[in-house]
């Protein structure tokens, strides 16, 4: 049996730990954020960019759905060695698209050096410190969305 390709990048606890910051991060914040893996493209989304396939899995997860419109949403594209940063359209008003572009770039550098699962622990931190800032925690918040890493 074919091993999945996303263990070829994150073992079951770097997983569960991409997933705990998640849920401290947000526990700072009214945003939501999640990660969602996916290792290939099917035959029918071979010429959609991971941007257009971001978006896809943005609406398909209900990050959308959120109170505020604070959802945020780390895609990755294994087989592609791409991802992108999606946020909705409250936190758009108030974070400049540029921020998600530095975030992307500091993510990338430890991509480069092979340290992947510190790379989207990074990438959740710096996410959730902005969230933080522009979104704090409210009295009546709950958790919108799972904190699990989504694979597909």
């Amino acid at each position: 049996m074919k091993t999945p390709l996303i263990y070829k990048f994150l073992n079951d606890d770097e997983l569960l730990r991409i997933s705990n910051r998640i849920k401290d991060e947000e526990r700072k914040t009214a945003g939501e954020i999640c990660v969602s893996i996916k290792e290939s493209r099917s035959f029918r989304q071979r010429k959609k960019s991971v941007k257009k396939l971001a978006e896809e899995e943005f609406f398909k997860l209900g990050i959308d759905k959120t109170r505020d419109k604070t959802g945020i949403l780390i895609f990755f594209l294994l087989e592609a060695r791409q991802f992108q940063i999606l946020a909705d359209s409250g936190i758009d008003t108030k974070v400049p698209e540029k921020t998600w572009d530095e975030i992307k770039d500091e993510m990338q550098s430890q991509f480069n050096e092979g340290k992947f699962s510190e790379g989207i622990i990074h990438g959740i931190s710096r996410v959730g410190k902005i969230l933080s800032e522009f979104f704090p925690v409210k009295p009546d918040d709950t958790n919108e969305l799972s904190n699990k890493v989504v694979l597909e």
